[in-house]
C-alpha cells in the first residue's frame, strides 16, 4: 500500500509541474454543465442510502466559485443527515468540506485537473461522520469520444485521516473512479464505476450507477442516479440520488 502511496504523490507532484495552457471553456472536456470548472455553480441533491443496520439520508448544499483565470475552481460542501436505524432516528449537521481544483493542462479535446479536499470533524452525532480530519488529493483526466458526444472521466483519489477522535477508526482509501456521459440535445446519460480499497480494513468499498438527466432551462440542470455498492466492505447495499444544478 506504501508503494501506490508513494506513486499517487509522485504522479501529483510531478504534473503540478506541467504549464498550463490556458483556459478553452467552451470547447474543453471540463467545461460540459455537469462536469464544470469555470461557471459558479450551486448543486442541491438528496442522497438515499439503505445500509444493513437501517437507512440514511443526506441533503446537501455543494457551491464551486470558479477564481483567477478559471483554472482554479473553490469547492464548499455542507451536508444535513437523517438516520433511521436501530441506534438512533434523528437529523443533524454532518462533516463540511472545503476544496480546490486547479486545472494545469486543458485542450479541446482533452485535460488534466487537480484536486485536495479537506473533511473536518464537525458531525453532530459520531454517527454521521468519521470522527477525523481528512484529506482527499486527486488527479482527473478528462477526454472527449466520439466528436464530443461522449465525455469520459477517470479520477484516482487517496483520501486520509491526520486528526480527530482517537477512538475512531484511522482512514485509508484509494479510488479509482471511471465515468463516461453521452450528451444528446438537452438530455444526457452516465454510468460510473468506483473502485475503493481500504487498506484498514483490508477490504474494497466499490460501487456503480446510471445517471439520467436534462438540461430545463439555459442554466438549471436536473438529475437522478440510482446506485449499487458492491465488494467485501461495502458501506452500503443501494442507493438513489437526486440534484438540481444551477449555473450562473
Amino acid at each position: 500500500m506504501k508503494k501506490i502511496q508513494l506513486l499517487f504523490i509522485f504522479l501529483f507532484l510531478v504534473t503540478t509541474l506541467i504549464n498550463a495552457q490556458g483556459t478553452v471553456e467552451s470547447k474543453s472536456p471540463f467545461s460540459e454543465p455537469r462536469y464544470n470548472y469555470f461557471l459558479k455553480t450551486l448543486i442541491f441533491f438528496n442522497e438515499y442510502l439503505d445500509t444493513d443496520n437501517g437507512s440514511f439520508n443526506t441533503t446537501q448544499l455543494r457551491a464551486l466559485v470558479p477564481i483567477g483565470n478559471k483554472s482554479w475552481n473553490l469547492r464548499f460542501d455542507l451536508p444535513l443527515i437523517s438516520a433511521s436505524t436501530n441506534a438512533i432516528n434523528k437529523t443533524a449537521i454532518g462533516d463540511v468540506g472545503a476544496g480546490i481544483s486547479y486545472i494545469p493542462f486543458i485542450q479541446n479535446h482533452n485535460g488534466i485537473a487537480l484536486r485536495a479536499r479537506v473533511y473536518a470533524n464537525t458531525a453532530a452525532d459520531p454517527n454521521f461522520g468519521t470522527g477525523k480530519w481528512v484529506v482527499m488529493p486527486a488527479i482527473f483526466y478528462g477526454k472527449y469520444m466520439n466528436e464530443k458526444k461522449f465525455l469520459w472521466i477517470s479520477s484516482l483519489e487517496y483520501q486520509t485521516s491526520f486528526a480527530g477522535s482517537s477512538s475512531r477508526s484511522d482512514i485509508s482509501v484509494i479510488a479509482y473512479e471511471n465515468v463516461l456521459f453521452h450528451f444528446f440535445g438537452k438530455n444526457w446519460i452516465a454510468g460510473d464505476v468506483a473502485f475503493r480499497y481500504n487498506s484498514i480494513l483490508d477490504g474494497f468499498q466499490n460501487n456503480a450507477y446510471l445517471e439520467f438527466g436534462r438540461k430545463i432551462t439555459p442554466n438549471n440542470l436536473v438529475y437522478v442516479h440510482p446506485s449499487a455498492a458492491f465488494g467485501g466492505e461495502k458501506t452500503y447495499n443501494f442507493g438513489i440520488e437526486a440534484g438540481l444544478l444551477i449555473l450562473f
